[in-house]
């Protein structure tokens, strides 16, 4: 999707997230005779004129920019990954988005940018996602981290300082932060935002002063269970940063995620209102429920629940029969895990705990089943004695992959 194909399907007036969810990225199908997107496979495009394509590779070199006219090649661009890319940019409120093979690669990518620059010093806040802690801590790409709270961002700032980071709601303790204050701190450095918990619908942290905003895009913008991607928004000179290292490094998004996303966030507010509803309700019942020690609910809301129990958490894992005990997040059917065991067991133990992160501490993402029923499993299963299993919910103990 081209610049000039940008433009055109640029509304002239502001629309709301609910219609820009259904049409953004797609204003051009009436025209072409289409209702659906279509879905572009190839890997290659011909071309018959050599000397324009050396110019336009040209330019992408120099500027990252998206080349105008028909694609060159698929690690390049892609003409159905580029209709998801608008479409978030537009519920974002940024000029432009990058779409990568998962959230990592695009957390990956932004780094990579930032240390390119000679950057390579990180400010962040615990907690994040397990893996992005990892990807910090153990400086496998030259990064070097502070750690803080979001009061002592100002002080950790070095001139070497090339990003703040910070997660809200956080994962796993749905800790959040004050968006607006912490851009302040920062100054001219630029803010990261990992929204994925929260999506567009329920914050834009652009509006708030963040320069980026990352979503593991495998959670509520697919929001079936059935893509892995991540994605970035942010300004379009930054973009075009991330598309040279996106086509340099190989982590693009499948063309065929590409539609799977831009079909998922058609449905995106509507899901998010859905499930934060039953979210909060079952976090209001486990708030005077005796089992249960503490829970943890944003205050912006979200189908997002974290609570701490009083027993075993794994006996709740192995109890559930219709919340499925899993990895991962903001898919249509509840799922439920124990972080210190699986998201964040590769962070240091030490610093899992001072973040919140407790032995039993355990992560539920609220699904689109009735609340009742919901309700009821759950309950029976904080009831469970010790070694009771529903059929084929074995648990068993992994290093930290989905979130």
């Amino acid at each position: 999707m081209d610049a000039m194909y940008d433009a055109a399907i640029t509304p002239a007036t502001p629309r709301a997230l609910a219609t820009e969810a259904v049409h953004a990225g797609r204003e051009d199908l009436a025209a072409l005779g289409l209702h659906a997107v279509p879905l572009d496979l190839s890997t290659t495009y011909p071309s018959y004129d050599a000397r324009a394509e050396a110019a336009r590779i040209d330019e992408f070199a120099t500027t990252g920019a998206q080349p105008e006219g028909p694609p060159i090649y698929a690690r390049l661009d892609n003409p159905t990954t580029a209709r998801f890319e608008t479409a978030l940019a537009r519920l974002e409120g940024t000029q432009s988005a990058v779409a990568f093979a998962s959230g990592m690669a695009a957390l990956t990518a932004v780094l990579l940018v930032r240390a390119s620059m000679g950057l390579r010093h990180v400010v962040a806040v615990r907690p994040l996602y397990g893996c992005s802690d990892h990807l910090l801590t153990a400086g496998l790409l030259g990064t070097e981290v502070t750690w803080t709270d979001a009061a002592g961002i100002g002080d950790a700032i070095r001139p070497d300082t090339g990003l703040v980071m910070v997660e809200t709601p956080a994962n796993p303790t749905l800790a959040e932060v004050d968006i607006r204050a912490v851009a302040h701190a920062c100054g001219s450095v630029p803010l990261l935002v990992d929204s994925t918990f929260a999506t567009p619908v329920l914050q834009r942290p652009v509006e708030h002063g963040a320069q980026i905003v990352l979503h593991s895009a495998t959670k509520y913008l697919g929001g079936h269970g059935d893509v892995l991607a991540g994605v970035v928004a942010c300004d379009e000179e930054f973009a075009g940063k991330l598309r040279q290292v996106r086509f340099a490094t190989g982590g693009v998004l499948h063309p065929l995620a590409g539609y799977l996303l831009l079909r998922g966030l058609s449905t995106l507010p509507v899901r998010m209102r859905a499930a934060s509803t039953s979210a909060a309700e079952l976090a209001r019942r486990l708030s005077v429920d005796p089992r249960i020690a503490r829970v943890h609910y944003p205050e912006i809301g979200g189908a997002m629940v974290a609570f701490e129990v009083y027993g075993d958490p794994h006996d709740v894992i192995a109890a559930v029969r219709l919340i499925t005990p899993a990895v991962s997040l903001g898919s249509v059917d509840t799922l439920i895990q124990h972080p210190a065991s699986i998201s964040h067991r590769i962070v240091d133990e030490g610093d899992r705990r001072s973040a919140g992160v407790s032995d039993r501490l355990l992560r539920m993402s609220v699904g689109l089943e009735d609340v009742e029923d919901l309700w009821r499993d759950l309950t029976e299963a904080l009831s469970a004695r010790p070694g009771r299993r529903a059929a084929g919910n074995g648990v068993r103990e992994r290093h930290s992959a989905g979130r």
